[in-house]
């Protein structure tokens, strides 16, 4: 039976991109640049037209313990796949680039493995159209005590709470990881998960040992300006990290405070670059490294990931913490 540094539980969506130019997307009625959820029929409609597929493994927290997986520390993923052709590819790519995939696709007359179809204009804007498929039936039968009672971090999608059966998976691995004496914490996901569940993430704020947020989602979850929202956070959670784009991260526990200063970048492709800051960060708290250290790698690792297409890291991540004398 295996320990993992990081577990992380979320969607398990394969990313499948194709390249569009603004006359297919007007013409299939897609919005430019956005996230948009579409049911099943439309989504094999989109999946049907997309021509030179290429398919990724994905989700926002995946994208994240992929991350961490690729720096060298032992990783698990709970998720819920089917056992269909994109199911079996997700379970063997986590495997491939070294995150257990912990639970194996669910055969039977489940619904299809969830699937994103990404259309990627000229431009590099990314246009995305989310079938949540079997991913939306993660629930607390998916959370084994062997798994989530031995992870030193846990890290939650805020999406899960969107479902009923994924808030209770989340809140049993939550649970049992704390039980063993490991830490949890989430990413808060987007504000308008935030809007959704605003109450339900403030009693949640006060029961985790880290919190991810940009400033956004911060002053949703508080509904007031961003020095009071995070005042207000710091005396809720554990460790409280506030990303502001292209400004610097602010990072809160207790009485300490670090500001990391952020270098720009302009982003060839914008997409995972706050899962990979939470797979720097967590990197960090991981190895013991000191809160403005932790803020800095998380920054690497974000810049890394906006200098390419896809929401995974290419370069060797470990490399350019060593070149910045973070390690």
């Amino acid at each position: 039976m295996k320990n993992y540094q990081v577990i992380g539980i979320g969607n398990a969506i394969v990313d499948v991109l194709s390249t569009a130019d603004d006359s297919f997307l007007d013409l299939m009625g897609i919005e430019k640049g956005i996230m948009q959820l579409v049911e099943r029929e439309r989504g094999e409609m989109l999946y049907a037209a997309m021509k030179d597929r290429r398919q990724a493994p994905g989700g926002s927290v995946a994208n994240t313990v992929a991350g961490i997986g690729a720096l060298g520390l032992s990783t698990a993923f709970i998720g819920r796949v089917h056992d269909d052709a994109l199911g079996r590819f997700y379970a063997r790519s986590m495997a491939e680039e070294g995150t257990d995939f912990v639970n194996p696709p669910v055969p039977g007359g489940e619904l299809p493995t969830s699937r994103s179809m990404i259309f990627v204009s000229p431009d590099g804007e990314r246009s995305m159209n989310t079938y949540l498929g079997i991913s939306s039936e993660l629930g607390p039968e998916d959370v084994s005590d062997t798994v989530a009672g031995r992870a030193q971090i846990l890290f939650l999608e805020g999406y899960l709470y969107d479902k009923d059966k994924g808030k209770a998976a989340f809140e049993r691995a939550a649970k049992l990881t704390r039980a063993s004496g490991g830490k949890a914490g989430i990413a808060l996901s987007d504000p308008f998960c935030v809007d959704r569940h605003r109450d339900s993430f403030r009693r949640l704020v006060k029961d985790l040992d880290y919190v991810i947020g940009n400033e956004h989602e911060w002053m949703s979850l508080y509904q007031t300006d961003l020095s009071a929202a995070l005042e207000q956070a710091a005396a809720d959670a554990g460790t409280v990290v506030c990303t502001r784009s292209g400004h610097d991260v602010v990072i809160v526990r207790g009485s300490e405070q670090a500001v990391v200063p952020v270098h720009r970048v302009t982003p060839v492709d914008a997409t995972g670059a706050g899962d990979q800051f939470a797979a720097g960060f967590i990197y960090g708290l991981a190895t013991g490294a000191p809160l403005a250290v932790a803020g800095r790698m998380g920054c690497v690792a974000a810049a890394e990931v906006i200098g390419h297409f896809g929401a995974r890291p290419e370069a060797d991540v470990k490399a350019l913490f060593r070149a910045e004398g973070l390690i």
